[in-house]
């Protein structure tokens, strides 16, 4: 399934600014940043469940928010992309 990921992580400290490092690396793990705060995750749902716990356990609730947009297994009709297209979509097959 396809997960969007927004998330705004307080900065105004030193320890906000820990937090959205943490976040954005956690994220680099599953998916790939579209926007600043956005990243695109195609997950199982074991997948999804651990992403969540583990960025859950790294906000701050009273000073930063995260959004999780479930796009479900048929996202494709459901996403419209205008403009530059990212390096690579998560389902294609990347060769190093």
């Amino acid at each position: 399934m396809l997960v969007l990921i927004t998330y705004d992580v307080n900065t105004e400290t030193a320890e906000g600014k820990r937090r959205l490092r943490n976040v954005a690396k956690k994220c680099m793990d599953f998916g790939q940043r579209v926007q600043n705060s956005v990243f695109e995750c195609e997950l199982d749902y074991s997948q999804y469940l651990k992403l969540k716990d583990t960025l859950l356990k790294i906000i701050d609730s009273k000073h930063d928010s995260i959004i999780f947009y479930n796009l479900g297994n048929n996202w494709k009709r459901k996403v419209e992309h205008y403009g530059v297209h990212p390096e690579f979509f998560q389902d294609d097959i990347l060769v190093i």
